[in-house]
């Protein structure tokens, strides 16, 4: 039952809006999956099947999950819920607000992991610990703060308690303004890296190997790899912008702001890949080192460089900023859910949260040692909250809105509310009832046979 509170809140202007919904899209699926995706998947293959399946597959489903949330004003679970009864529809499709809620509460768990590995790695090269380090030892580095349930534990807790706080304070003092903040300091810091890189060699590789056609590479495998990337780097089926979308006025046009939101997403990814390429191609390191690009051969080449000290500190920076915008629009959601639908104030139900987060987030940080031998189903539980929510909950919360807004929604108001005229209101159709369905359950579909 619904508790009746205070006026929703609203965003106190799109340029707002936008910064904070590229912040969640912009987390460490653009700095730190997006590059090693790249480099596992044949570079600028990888990179023009991105690009192609963002515009027809993430593009959509934002913009209807947005419009979801608009519609409803509240969490999502009540946001589809009522949607639906206004449209002559079961309330049960408030199931789909409830699954997206879930897996952004699953991913924060784990996610809170990884950010504490960046505010680890801050400290560490502004130190120097890497300095003159062979692969082994950097390696070894790794290995050892995996194994230290201690070292975890203090760093999960300082990040999960950074989100908290942010998005304890509101939707426009903490969230907002945060993102007001913390997206101009990441462009700044991808700037000053990416112009290091431009004085200091490799960057004509990089370039050449993220932009140069190489059709031959543009395999099913890459093709299906980066339509899943493209679905997950926007938060979508996550619940996120759905509630994002719940702050949103009638003003704001949803299309235009989709694009500006794109756009700068896939802007932040690119120049990721330019600002760590390079330095990986310079020291003569592996492209395709998968998930350990980032924390293992790139500080190698920390520690080897001349201003490696600055450029490895603000590196990591940029990673933790990326990590925080992100992890504070996963657990928005949840605060909304509690606020809206108990008596607990903003602040109560934020705390609440975040410690039950905090909470799994041990069980999966612990996975990495004293309960390694723990498994479920064959997976440790760090990587079994992965795959339930990446294989399982996320794409399905997904596929489920845009079938909403296609399907079951009254489009004759769409078309209006979207400001579409006739001949570009039958492409909207074609993508959002047809292109966009059908990859999703073709990632889904695939993944579980993999």
């Amino acid at each position: 039952m619904a508790i009746n509170k205070q006026e929703h809140a609203q965003w106190s202007s799109s340029f707002g809006f936008v910064l904070a919904a590229v912040g969640s899209a912009v987390g460490l699926g653009n700095i730190w999956k997006f590059p090693y995706m790249v480099g596992e998947s044949g570079g600028s293959a990888f990179v023009i099947a991105y690009l192609f399946c963002i515009a027809l597959v993430g593009f959509p489903i934002l913009v209807a999950e947005w419009l979801i949330g608009r519609r409803g004003q509240k969490n999502p679970v009540n946001t589809f819920s009522d949607v639906a009864a206004t449209e002559g529809k079961s309330r049960s499709w408030g199931i789909v607000g409830a699954t997206g809620i879930l897996g952004g509460f699953l991913i924060l768990s784990f996610y809170s992991v990884i950010g504490g590995w960046a505010l680890n790695y801050i400290t560490k090269v502004a130190t120097g610990s890497f300095a003159g380090q062979d692969s082994d030892s950097v390696a070894a580095t790794f290995d050892a703060m995996l194994a230290s349930a201690g070292t975890l534990t203090i760093w999960h807790t300082v990040f999960m308690i950074l989100t908290a706080v942010i998005v304890g304070i509101g939707v426009t003092s903490g969230i907002e303004k945060t993102a007001k903040i913390l997206m101009p300091l990441l462009g700044v810091i991808l700037f000053v890296i990416v112009g290091y890189n431009v004085m200091n060699g490799g960057f004509g590789e990089a370039v050449a190997y993220l932009f140069t056609p190489d059709l031959s590479k543009l395999t099913a495998d890459v093709m299906l790899a980066a339509l899943g990337h493209a679905f997950f780097t926007l938060s979508i089926g996550m619940g996120i912008m759905v509630a994002y979308g719940s702050y949103l006025g009638r003003e704001v046009n949803l299309l235009k702001t989709a694009r500006t939101v794109v756009i700068l997403d896939t802007v932040i990814a690119l120049a990721a890949g330019l600002a760590i390429f390079p330095i990986i191609f310079s020291n003569g390191l592996d492209p395709a080192s998968g998930p350990g690009l980032i924390f293992v051969s790139l500080p190698i080449a920390f520690g080897s460089m001349g201003a490696g000290t600055i450029i490895g500190a603000l590196f990591f920076l940029l990673i933790t900023f990326a990590a925080i915008t992100s992890s504070i629009s996963l657990l928005e959601p949840t605060v909304e859910l509690l606020e809206e639908r108990t008596s607990m104030s903003r602040t109560v139900s934020t705390i609440v949260a975040s410690t039950v987060i905090w909470l799994l987030g041990i069980a999966a940080l612990l996975s990495f040692n004293l309960w390694s031998d723990f498994t479920i189903m064959g997976n440790g539980i760090f990587d079994a909250l992965d795959k339930l929510t990446s294989k399982f909950l996320l794409p399905l919360t997904g596929l489920a809105a845009i079938v909403f807004v296609g399907w079951k929604m009254d489009q004759r108001n769409i078309q209006q509310e979207l400001g579409l005229s006739n001949g570009t209101w039958q492409l909207w159709q074609i993508v959002a009832k047809f292109i966009a369905p059908i990859a999703v359950i073709v990632v889904f579909v695939t993944s579980l046979m993999g």
